[in-house]
């Protein structure tokens, strides 16, 4: 899913400030990964209850991202990009384990549940999609290294026109067709052009842009949660069947993308807050995209993985951020 693609304090390592200041951005924090996951339940039960009168909406899914991915636009500035040459070797690890480490997993899971073609090659489709921006939040609430997080995200998501069809190709081209230069132009136009466009129009209108920022998460989880309907309403039958299973992929796919990311950060790096993030970038997916480009390319029924991963890894995520905020306690005790 993506949701909000900064916290008050993505910019720069979250530690540092004040103590009220803190636990106003907490709470803001806070409110964001619980209320987000809420309103993408709503719209799934929605989408459930009514999947006949919903699903014309699917017409509009491109539309709903590329505003998405315009808002993400919008949070970013150029200095989020400096690390790449500062700190290269974590961006460089973090990118490449989500592009590597994902994929793999989606594929190995498909094998061992035999899921059926329009199944598996959703959920690889969603192991080959970049980061989600919601994992700059759960970096953040996880006392990771924020500003690592921002640009891990903002990379991945530039090289997913080149990356995603590639490798959606090579590890789903078994189960479905996939028409990887239609689908790189597809992630082009939805992802590409509006995050360009919004980073551009930061930088050179900022002083009007600045008193947006505060609605731009809540016009991205209404976006994610016009996906959600759109795609969960086309498939309500296949969800009766087949939800659970589908749970149980999207949920080690999941999980075992934070395991392995945090073991490559601490492999690589020995440094706890750039562990944590890398562990929260790889596991968390912009599954949102993933189901549009699988409704679009697949079938609805291919697009439920992505629509089922939305819901789930904000969940997870809280989750995750408490685990180490608890560790965190105990240490300081």
């Amino acid at each position: 899913m993506t949701s909000p693609a900064q916290t008050p304090s993505s910019s720069q390592p979250a530690d540092p400030t004040p103590a009220p200041r803190r636990n106003d951005e907490d709470r803001s924090a806070y409110i964001a990964v619980t209320v987000f996951p809420l309103l993408i339940l709503l719209a799934f039960a929605a989408a459930m209850l009514a999947p006949e009168a919903l699903s014309p909406l699917s017409a509009g899914t491109n539309y709903a991202l590329g505003i998405i991915m315009f808002g993400m636009g919008l949070t970013l500035t150029v200095p989020d990009f400096a690390l790449v040459v500062r700190r290269p070797l974590p961006v460089l690890v973090g990118v490449a384990a989500q592009f590597v480490v994902m994929p793999l997993i989606a594929w190995t899971l498909t094998r061992i549940f035999q899921l059926d073609p329009a199944l598996a090659a959703g959920v690889i489709l969603v192991g080959c999609a970049p980061g989600g921006t919601s994992s700059n939040v759960i970096s953040y609430l996880s006392r990771g290294d924020v500003a690592l997080s921002v640009t891990m995200t903002s990379i991945s998501t530039l090289l997913a026109p080149l990356l995603t069809p590639l490798l959606t190709q090579w590890l789903a081209g078994q189960y479905m067709p996939v028409d990887a230069g239609s689908m790189a132009m597809s992630i082009v136009k939805i992802v590409l052009v509006p995050v360009i466009g919004g980073l551009l129009i930061r930088a050179f209108l900022g002083r009007f842009v600045e008193p947006l920022l505060p609605a731009m998460p809540w016009i991205s989880v209404l976006g994610i949660c016009y996906v959600v309907i759109a795609v969960v309403s086309g498939s309500a039958d296949k969800i009766a069947s087949a939800g659970a299973l589908v749970l149980l992929v999207v949920a080690l796919h999941n999980c075992l993308g934070y395991l392995l990311g945090y073991v490559i950060g601490r492999v690589t790096s020995h440094d706890e807050k750039a562990s944590r993030t890398t562990a929260i970038e790889v596991g968390m997916q912009n599954s949102g995209l993933a189901a549009g480009l699988a409704a679009q390319y697949f079938t609805a029924e291919a697009a439920l993985p992505g629509a089922v991963f939305s819901i789930w890894h904000n969940l997870s995520g809280a989750v995750v951020a408490a685990l180490f905020r608890r560790r965190d306690a105990r240490a300081a005790n």
